[in-house]
């Protein structure tokens, strides 16, 4: 396991730059909660933290589910006005990490599709494979990447886990 849990929020202890933004942020876990637990391989949630998050934009949190066989413990899970979806953290210790190996799998979807390729071998998106989503899709990225992960600089690329806090 590689994760950077000093990044990490529990769920009561996050708090957003104001009010507002907390209880939207808040509203996306929730929706993330929903999200992994939709999936029949998700028998239940152990723990869940909350990553990194903007009002109604987006949230990334992680989830340690109870899984099925052959399916990873962590998964990091990112929602917002963007398409859902699940991540493995294999590569991914951060939050901001995790974000961007979001982009980069969402930005796979957008060249199958430009390409007229079939994206069943890519990332799953719930939207049609078409140039006028794939382009709406584009534009969030774009703003993802130039907006907020370019205030974690310092933190992408980062391969050293600190283990997660104990229970006293």
């Amino acid at each position: 396991m590689n994760i950077d849990f000093s990044k990490l929020h529990l769920p009561d202890d996050y708090e957003g730059d104001y009010e507002e933004d907390t209880r939207l942020v808040h509203a996306l876990f929730e929706e993330a909660r929903n999200f992994v637990s939709s999936f029949a391989w998700c028998r239940g949630i152990r723990e869940s933290y909350i990553g990194i998050g903007v009002g109604s934009v987006f949230c990334v949190a992680l989830f340690r589910i109870y899984p099925a066989e052959g399916v990873d413990e962590y998964l990091w899970v990112v929602v917002g006005d963007l398409p859902p979806a699940y991540l493995v953290i294999d590569v991914s210790p951060t939050p901001a990490s995790a974000l961007e190996g979001y982009i980069d799998e969402m930005r796979l979807w957008i060249a199958a599709v430009r390409e007229g390729s079939p994206v069943d071998k890519v990332i799953p998106v719930n939207a049609p494979p078409t140039r006028e989503y794939a382009d709406m899709l584009e534009w969030r990225l774009d703003f993802l990447e130039r907006e907020i992960l370019s205030a974690y600089q310092d933190e992408l690329g980062e391969n050293t886990p600190i283990p997660p806090p104990t229970e006293e």
